[in-house]
């Protein structure tokens, strides 16, 4: 599995800034003070940013809940999302949906792509919550891990208008952002020595190395992260406020190729939306299994 930015054009740009508080390894992890922001933190705010791919691996009908996890081992993470229009007035009743690989590089839905073999009960790091009338959003989950060709990264998206469905998902409703979220490359080091990261058989990419990162850090996504305990292995919080324009996303924003081999579909059969073939995707899959 591999990401590739591509060049495709940005249909729209939004406003993020990103402030993320972590906690430590099972190993000696950065001291409590603020870990990845290069830059003054909210020089950020209301900055306008582009957005992210998508990726390969998002999936249609995931659930709302606060917490992710399904059981997965990792170093916990809490995030509080802060949605806020380009005003930086909060949005109240956004969903702020996220989702990632597990420690292992695998993604629900698509287990195998990085080479594990586990249970893939296609919902397992996936989901989002409403924003309160403040515009945030607490979501439970854990530091993700890492595939060939990607550093740890979380997806996130923002949607309005959404109606919540009787079988706990959602339907309807604009994608107002896409984007990623990224970690400083000293906290992944020091979660990368902890188990069960540690059995990850893949080779680590670096921050500086990612094909989708741009080095622009809060405007690009990264996080602020601060340690809660002596070890990476107690935990991270965080926060992050993503400011949207307030427009729908047009069907180019959100990468129009496909997202997965026919018939991938988690255990909800929620299945991967698909899209005209892709020349650039072909070229991925043909060198390694890849995604975003």
């Amino acid at each position: 599995m591999t990401e590739h930015s591509g060049t495709s054009p940005v249909g729209r740009r939004t406003v993020l800034i990103a402030l993320a508080v972590g906690a430590a390894t099972a190993q000696q992890a950065p001291a409590a003070t603020p870990a990845a922001a290069p830059a003054d933190a909210a020089a950020a705010v209301c900055t306008l940013t582009k957005e992210m791919t998508e990726g390969p691996y998002y999936l249609d009908g995931a659930l709302v809940r606060s917490d992710i996890t399904e059981g997965k081992a990792g170093v916990p993470l809490g995030l509080a999302l802060t949605v806020v229009d380009s005003a930086c007035t909060p949005i109240g009743n956004a969903l702020v949906e996220i989702w990632h690989a597990d420690a292992l590089g695998e993604y629900s839905g698509y287990v195998g792509g990085n080479g594990h073999n586990e249970s893939d009960d296609g919902i397992f790091l996936r989901g989002g919550v409403l924003t309160d009338s403040s515009g945030v959003a607490d979501i439970t989950t854990v530091y993700p891990g890492w595939y060939r060709g990607r550093c740890s990264h979380i997806h996130v998206k923002v949607h309005t208008g959404v109606t919540l469905t009787s079988d706990g998902s959602f339907t309807g409703g604009s994608t107002l952002h896409t984007g990623q979220l990224f970690f400083s490359e000293t906290v992944t080091s020091a979660v990368a020595e902890v188990s069960p990261y540690s059995a990850n058989t893949v080779t680590r990419t670096p921050l500086s190395q990612d094909s989708v990162y741009d080095g622009g850090g809060a405007s690009s996504g990264l996080l602020t992260l601060t340690a809660l305990g002596s070890s990476a292995s107690s935990g991270y919080t965080g926060t992050l406020t993503l400011g949207v324009s307030g427009r729908p996303e047009t069907p180019e924003t959100t990468a129009p190729w496909s997202r997965a081999q026919p018939g991938s579909k988690g255990s909800r059969g929620a299945t991967a939306r698909r899209f005209p073939p892709s020349p650039i995707l072909d070229t991925h899959r043909s060198l390694a299994t890849t995604g975003l």
